[in-house]
């Protein structure tokens, strides 16, 4: 959920200076010139031969998978012979020169992308300049924890699997309009994890209420309010 726990940070993982992501430069844009680069965007992508929208990926973990299957990765260490594919939701980038990571979510958590410009190469530049948050990636690679225990994807392959042309809110200040929060819960919950954990037990006592009173017969029906 949220912005997390993923810390990005300087060549030894996490932490440092850094430069800031989209959100940096686009604070200076109105909304419209922000879609109309995000739209610039997507069609250079699409220019270049990739479709700005995918039509799969095939991930072998969720985040919370990722997290159990390298749990006990000592911090400074690094499994490149692990292969694992995630994909989910751009929450924040940093880039540190020919470094950058990005806090991914996906839908039981989030988990950290450590991009490696060597290990990138040709391709580690272009990924970046496509990219801003709220964008859903698709990385492969292996799995390094950083010095500052902060266990990551090491990515040897980055795909942008749909751009998204309206930016998040402000990842410090959140969505503090109660009425946007209303009429946007879409926009709610992938900024507010505890709403989206309110959401997703209401649909689980839900579908069970439905479910028991289904299998004794009881017939559901419609009425006007």
């Amino acid at each position: 959920g949220g912005g997390g726990k993923g810390g990005g940070g300087g060549g030894k993982g996490g932490g440092g200076k850094g430069g800031g992501g989209s959100g940096a430069a686009e604070a200076e844009l109105s909304e419209s010139e922000i879609f109309r680069v995000r739209l610039d965007k997507a069609q250079a992508v699409a220019a270049g031969g990739h479709t700005p929208y995918a039509y799969s990926f095939a991930p072998t973990h969720s985040s919370a998978a990722f997290a159990e299957a390298f749990d006990s990765l000592s911090p400074g260490a690094e499994d490149a012979s692990a292969e694992v594919a995630l994909c989910g939701r751009v929450m924040t980038k940093r880039s540190f020169g020919k470094l950058a990571f990005f806090t991914v979510q996906d839908g039981e958590g989030t988990f950290q992308l450590y991009l490696d410009k060597k290990r990138l190469g040709a391709a580690f530049r272009p990924f970046l300049d496509a990219t801003d948050g709220g964008d859903f990636v698709g990385v492969k690679g292996g799995v390094k924890r950083t010095d500052k225990g902060e266990l990551s994807v090491l990515v040897a392959e980055a795909t942008l699997l749909t751009k998204a042309l309206r930016p998040l809110p402000d990842k410090w200040k959140g969505l503090a309009d109660v009425n946007k929060r209303y009429r946007q819960r879409y926009l709610d919950m992938i900024v507010n994890p505890r709403v989206r954990a309110t959401f997703a037990a209401r649909a689980r006592i839900t579908a069970y209420l439905r479910r028991y009173l289904d299998e004794r017969g009881f017939l559901e029906i419609e009425t006007p309010c």
